[in-house]
């Protein structure tokens, strides 16, 4: 079978292209820079955004399915469907389980829950573009499958919800400098971490299923656990026996942080409980089997094997601090105005 992964070297997209390869697919990644790829994986070097170049670079080119990783706007899945109209068996998206209704009505999301995140504009992005490729299904045939990852990590990842996202060594640092971590609220809401080699299990599994056309599926771990415990296992994992966490409701963080707003208030200051029955019938040897312990165990050690990849985010680091500051300075106002 041969396999086009648009994207294709990020943490999710690169464990799926190992695992495509490993079971014997023909997979070509396309990317606009040159990438030291995995052996038997050939690239195409182009911007898939440049409309002209990427047609000119496939070459009118028949894929038996083509993943694509960076689509993030109707406007690219209009480009994706000229591109690839009539030129693939499959068309999978990624989209995003943070498309979901926030609030969430009920605590087990299925893929028929409503999608709808009224704070998220990158999960808005991601609706509209299912609706475009369900309209192109129903008009035309357009024979697309939609994967919505939950929170997908690996090595170079920590999956704490208040962190650098460009320089995640910082939480780890805080750690042993003996620096609280926040979490939001009380640190009891569910939530559920997937490893990226366990999502390519499944995701490997829709390559080329026909069954899966029109069908949406989430793909994620079954061991969901409270936020206190995952941070925990970070501070585990990184040799801090007894960690400082700061526990700071939502909306005192976004409105000091206002950046943290879509990613909390749209996503991680909700639960998120998946109901994985729909991937399992149609991959049925599907099973995520890494627990978060030892996920992150993997990723901190990662980042200790090089230093070079210990990089702290001052600013993000700076940010911490007074957030966490203001809370407690707050916090003694209120004790002092209610007599305690």
């Amino acid at each position: 079978m041969k396999v086009l992964f648009v994207g294709g070297t990020g943490s999710i997209s690169a464990a799926c292209v190992e695992l495509a390869v490993a079971r014997g697919f023909t997979v070509t990644i396309l990317t606009r820079a040159r990438r030291v790829l995995p052996p038997g994986v050939a690239q195409i070097t182009v911007d898939i955004n440049d409309a002209a170049a990427a047609a000119s670079a496939l070459n009118g080119t028949r894929w038996d399915a083509v993943a694509d990783f960076i689509a993030f706007t109707p406007e690219q899945i209009e480009q994706r469907l000229a591109l690839f109209r009539g030129r693939t068996g499959q068309y999978i998206f990624i989209s995003s389980a943070s498309a979901y209704q926030k609030p969430p009505v009920s605590w087990l999301i299925t893929e028929s829950t409503p999608l709808a995140n009224p704070f998220w504009e990158y999960s808005r992005q991601k609706i509209a573009c299912e609706e475009r490729l369900l309209r192109a299904l129903r008009e035309e045939s357009f024979p697309f499958t939609v994967v919505r990852p939950s929170w997908t990590y690996g090595d170079g990842v920590l999956p704490l919800c208040v962190n650098s996202s460009s320089r995640p060594f910082t939480a780890i640092s805080r750690l042993r400098r003996g620096k609280p971590l926040i979490i939001p609220g009380d640190g009891l809401t569910l939530w559920t971490m997937t490893h990226h080699t366990d999502f390519a299990k499944a995701f490997t599994g829709l390559l080329g299923h026909q069954g899966a056309i029109g069908h949406a599926f989430h793909i994620t771990s079954d061991e969901a656990l409270t936020w206190n415990q995952i941070y925990q296992a970070v501070a585990e994992a990184a040799g801090v026996a007894a960690p400082r966490f700061a526990h700071i409701a939502s909306d005192f963080i976004t409105a000091c942080l206002p950046d943290f707003t879509g990613g909390l208030l749209g996503d991680k200051a909700n639960c998120a409980v998946f109901d994985n029955s729909k991937i399992k019938r149609f991959v049925p040897d599907y099973v995520a089997t890494t627990r978060l312990r030892d996920g992150v165990a993997r990723s901190v050690s990662w980042f200790d094997a090089d230093a070079a990849r210990q990089e702290i985010d001052p600013v993000a680091d700076e940010k911490f601090d007074r957030l966490i500051a203001a809370y407690e300075r707050g916090l003694e106002g209120a004790r002092r105005e209610f007599g305690r």
